[in-house]
């Protein structure tokens, strides 16, 4: 059997990818409350959601890290998406800026707990991919066009993307 570099690569990719959901999902969650939600894409959907991306930039979006990252995220093999659901988790803290979770959930706001979740999970993420030397890159930019895909359904309103990709330098911080 042979096995050429390209397959070798994006087999690595993929493997890599799901390994990611893995520590997105186990990663520490306060008061143990799991509300990430991890899609990885390949293909044609990442062409949907550069697509997207570029669609927001030439809506008047106010940077053009949207036609930036666009071109970055069409280059790549995988991409991990990893969003969080917005919901309370019941300690009245006040960190979100209100007086406790009630008002907090009156308003509609976002419990200052689920962004911090979803950074730790994201970090735990992109570990994995360094650890298995896979060239990635955080991107607000795609987690936003996903969410605005309604890729993640009506409960997520924060994510980012993370594309993947094997080369000799990382594609996703080439600059103009």
């Amino acid at each position: 059997m042979e096995i050429k570099s390209i397959d070798a690569e994006k087999n690595g990719i993929l493997t890599t990818a799901n390994l990611m959901c893995v520590a997105a999902r186990t990663a520490p969650k306060a008061r143990g409350i799991d509300n990430i939600v991890t899609i990885i894409l390949t293909d044609k959907a990442i062409s949907e959601l550069s697509a997207k991306m570029v669609e927001i930039a030439n809506t008047g979006y106010r940077t053009n890290t949207f036609l930036r990252d666009a071109e970055g995220v069409k280059k790549a093999t995988a991409l991990v998406l990893i969003g969080t659901k917005i919901s309370t988790i019941g300690l009245d803290c006040g960190f979100c800026g209100f007086e406790n979770c009630k008002k907090l959930e009156e308003s509609k706001g976002i419990c200052a707990y689920n962004s911090g979740d979803l950074g730790i999970a994201i970090g735990s993420a992109v570990s994995v991919a360094a650890d298995n030397r896979i060239d990635n890159r955080i991107m607000y930019t795609a987690g936003y066009a996903a969410v605005k895909n309604n890729l993640f359904g009506d409960t997520v309103k924060i994510a980012f993307g993370i594309p993947l990709a094997t080369s000799g330098k990382n594609i996703f911080f080439e600059r103009k």
